[in-house]
């Protein structure tokens, strides 16, 4: 998975993945029933919906990318995790990507989010007044992480923080949360054993926002899901890998051009629009 850049980097930045770029063209959903085929790495979906530029609880950043489609079932499930944030006295998500009107290959950004299962929500949990469209093209989100990548910064992380990817977790039909490793190390110290740490798992980035994948819906057949999470909070030797050598520092590889991803044969009839 790879970090979205800032707006303003993506303006000027090459397109790396000439391979999406028919797929961010499209600019409405293939009409049908919904249907997701294939994964989140390699697929497509039929019937997405659009989530609102805002609503109760939430309010969607960089819309011109045009990137908050999903199933309906991420649909509901972002409105159902702003209700809960709302609940629990924090203030309006911050939605990032989701995906495209009919998933496939980003030109950029990330290698994921192509199924209608992914959504990214910024970690900014600071009380403020709501943005307007314009306003949100081009703002910011601090990473809530050290430079150093050892641990969360005290000066920036809050108890907000950590309730927010709490709820994350505990969405339904949530396969796993993706944030920063430093985050995971610091949830493990706070609530260790928590069941819902299960479902937190670290990766690269992730330090200014958290990735929201589900699990595939029901009767979706097409739909590949891929391995759970192992059993456990993860506050182990797979956590501390996170912090070594090996993790900080990898043997350097021979550079290769990005590879088109192998979508089932059945996504290229949902790009014509069938």
């Amino acid at each position: 998975m790879v970090m979205a850049l800032p707006a303003q980097a993506q303006v000027s930045r090459p397109v790396a993945r000439p391979w999406g770029l028919p797929w961010a063209a499209v600019p409405g959903p293939a009409v049908g029933a919904p249907r997701i085929i294939g994964g989140t790495g390699a697929g497509c979906v039929v019937g997405a919906e659009r989530l609102a530029d805002e609503g109760p609880g939430w309010q969607a950043v960089r819309v011109s990318r045009n990137r908050h489609w999903g199933h309906p079932d991420l649909v509901r499930a972002v409105q159902g995790l702003a209700a809960r944030a709302t609940a629990a006295g924090l203030q309006a998500l911050l939605v990032g990507d989701m995906g495209q009107p009919r998933g496939g290959p980003l030109p950029y950004g990330h290698a994921s989010h192509q199924a209608g299962l992914d959504v990214d929500i910024w970690l900014d949990v600071t009380p403020r007044r709501g943005l307007a469209v314009a306003q949100r093209e081009s703002i910011d989100v601090p990473s809530v992480v050290l430079p150093g990548g050892d641990a969360v910064d005290p000066a920036r992380w809050r108890p907000g923080h950590a309730r927010l990817v709490q709820l994350a977790a505990e969405t339904p039909g949530v396969d796993r949360v993706l944030v920063n490793a430093a985050i995971k190390q610091e949830l493990c110290r706070a609530q260790p054993g928590a069941a819902w740490l299960r479902r937190v798992r670290p990766w690269w980035g992730h330090d200014e926002h958290l990735h929201l994948r589900l699990r595939c819906p029901a009767g979706q057949g097409e739909c590949v899901d891929i391995a759970p999470p192992p059993p456990g909070d993860g506050c182990d030797a797979t956590l501390a890998w996170w912090f070594s050598a090996e993790a900080r520092a990898p043997a350097p590889r021979a550079p290769r051009p990005p590879q088109p991803p192998r979508l089932p044969a059945a996504c290229a009839a949902v790009l014509r629009g069938g």
